[in-house]
């Protein structure tokens, strides 16, 4: 059962912004925190306002039954009453419970995701084109930007590795359920003996760290220049236009060379590395919390291997919620990706619900 000052501090918060909102003296730079906030406890106060009434017309309901001068037809009208009460106080509990979880500050963050291949050669070069095509029809499909970062192409048409940003609504909350080991398990075209391969890619997707976020001081940066060229670079410039930062405390290096302009090259580096630097910040403040890591689905371990895509029997398995779909073709064409997506935030929710004090 929640405790009833926890569901009263909701109904009391909503009410205090409800008058600061309407007071007209809120700054401007917290007025859009401030609404998001009160919009947000607007999805659960009225469920809040009857779970706090639900005790006293409980009581209601017994002294009418306990009351033995009532008539038949009024004490089976509050034994109904009374059953169906307490099956919606079942599930305004769990909406509240819900509501109560501990939120991922990063859930509303734009995302930036790293692809690689991992083992498996050229053939893992080429299922991390397909795992970023993949992607690419999540984001069309769901009306958000794709931007690419950098690109590493492989000699057989695969990447070696791509890095691209996606901005929308919520994408963080979507996509961190990706981060971890992608396997496959195909028959290669240029197997000549029908033998089923195994190879892999990593996929890292990260929070996009806004300025605000994390404080990175000049002095802690080392920037390179030189000419880019060879692996990554669409040309072999004339110019030192290919830019490499180096943050000191942490090691973090980011390389760009895509573009012909330093400054957008050195741009996208400091884009990149600061949302390095900020995960790197993140994890480390969850290992100090992780009995709270725990009970969440994975860890956001790039090393954890999360997925098997088997092209031979077309099904594609989340080893996290051992859940597996018998429709490879649609989930990698973003037709179904939601329906492992839906599957995983539940687990998660769940395992955070048992978790709750």
């Amino acid at each position: 059962m929640i405790p009833l000052q926890k569901v009263q501090d909701i109904i009391d918060k909503h009410t205090n912004l409800e008058k600061e909102l309407s007071s007209g003296n809120v700054d401007s730079k917290v007025y859009a925190k401030k609404s998001k906030e009160y919009s947000n406890l607007g999805n659960i106060i009225s469920i809040a306002k009857e779970y706090i009434n639900f005790e006293s017309e409980k009581r209601d309901l017994e002294q009418i039954l306990q009351d033995k001068s009532n008539d038949i037809e009024m004490i089976e009208m509050a034994k109904k009453d009374l059953i169906e009460m307490e099956a919606k106080k079942e599930k305004y509990e769990n909406d509240l419970k819900i509501f109560l979880l501990p939120k991922d500050e990063d859930d509303d963050k734009n995302a930036i995701v790293e692809i690689r291949a991992g083992t498996g050669g050229l053939e893992a070069s080429l299922f991390c084109a397909d795992l970023f095509r993949m992607y690419e029809k999540v984001c069309s499909k769901k009306n958000w930007s794709l931007e690419i970062i950098s690109i590493s192409k492989s000699e057989a048409g695969g990447f070696k590795e791509v890095i691209f940003s996606v901005n929308g609504s919520d994408i963080y909350s979507y996509l961190k359920y990706e981060s971890g080991v992608h396997r496959v398990q195909r028959i290669p075209e240029t197997e000549t003996q029908g033998r089923v391969h195994t190879s892999a890619a990593t996929v890292a997707v990260l929070p996009e760290a806004e300025e605000v976020d994390i404080i990175i001081k000049d002095s802690d940066l080392r920037i390179d220049v030189f000419r880019a060229g060879g692996p990554g670079g669409q040309s072999v410039n004339t110019t030192d236009s290919a830019v490499r930062i180096t943050h000191i405390p942490s090691g973090v290096v980011v390389s760009q060379q895509d573009e012909k302009s330093q400054h957008k090259n050195k741009a996208k580096a400091l884009k990149v590395l600061r949302s390095r630097v900020y995960e790197a910040e993140k994890r480390k403040k969850d290992k100090e919390r992780s009995s709270n890591r725990r009970s969440q689905i994975g860890t956001g371990d790039r090393s954890e291997r999360i997925r098997t895509y088997n092209f031979p029997q077309g099904r594609i398995t989340d080893h996290r919620i051992n859940l597996t779909l018998h429709k490879l073709d649609e989930f990698l064409s973003g037709e179904i990706h939601e329906e492992m997506n839906d599957e995983l935030r539940l687990k998660d929710q769940n395992l955070k619900l048992e978790n709750l004090k």
